[in-house]
């Protein structure tokens, strides 16, 4: 979990989420540079499964995963955002669907519906109101279906994942690919993840989608994705 300035929806998710975890299992949470009661609220859970990364001036989402990833030992890892909430089913569902993978690296992109500030449903399914989900490279360039908070992947991904580009768009995007370029990806109907779309959620939103911005960015990821390719056929 990557976390800034979330004290109105971090309790909610963090209690939906350790409902669901084993003893063994943990929450991975970087804070990036929070002003607001959010540390507060992650310490008062006084939860031994939760590890959190403090003091980190990343002022980057991309950035701010990619530290929490780096301190996962999980053998899978599933992506969670400060302000969603995790439906009960969600642990159970990759457990199931992790049994018998088909693939080393194996990622799933798992369904949700799509709530507001005060949890009022928007949409029944991210799938056919926010994203078109489907595998290709090039589509998901251009118009990326792996939406990080609905992601849960096998560690073996981290190699060849970590350390991320500068300039990417997002890292779920970064994942996804890489995913399906060196193993199997998947996307499943089970709605597991309720998606808060409010006011904070869409910072930067229009920015980040102006057309040229939008465009060099996707060249970034491109090149970016062939000198990985590139790098781990070396490594063999």
């Amino acid at each position: 979990m990557a976390t800034r300035n979330g004290e109105r929806f971090i309790g909610r998710q963090l209690s939906s989420i350790l409902m669901q975890l084993g003893h063994d299992d943990e929450i991975v949470i970087s804070d990036d540079s929070s002003t607001d009661r959010t540390i507060d609220i992650i310490l008062s859970y006084a939860d031994p499964r939760i590890h959190l990364l403090r003091g980190n001036t990343f002022f980057s989402p991309v950035f701010n995963f990619e530290n929490a990833l780096r301190h996962a030992s999980g053998d899978v890892i599933a992506l969670s955002d400060q302000d969603d909430v995790w439906l009960p089913n969600k642990v159970s569902v990759i457990h199931r669907l992790f049994e018998n993978r088909p693939s080393p690296v194996y990622l799933v992109v798992m369904d949700g519906s799509v709530i507001d500030e005060t949890d009022n449903e928007i949409a029944p399914s991210i799938f056919g109101s926010l994203r078109r989900p489907g595998r290709g490279i090039a589509r998901n360039i251009f118009d990326n279906s792996y939406i990080g908070c609905c992601m849960a992947f096998s560690r073996e991904l981290l190699p060849i994942a970590l350390p991320f580009p500068g300039k990417i768009p997002m890292h779920d995007m970064w994942l996804g690919i890489l995913a399906e370029v060196f193993g199997v990806t998947a996307f499943v109907s089970d709605k597991t993840v309720c998606y808060r779309k409010h006011g904070a959620s869409m910072t930067g939103f229009a920015i980040r989608f102006m057309p040229w911005i939008q465009i060099k960015r996707r060249w970034f990821l491109a090149m970016n994705l062939l000198k990985r390719w590139v790098l781990m056929k070396r490594r063999g």
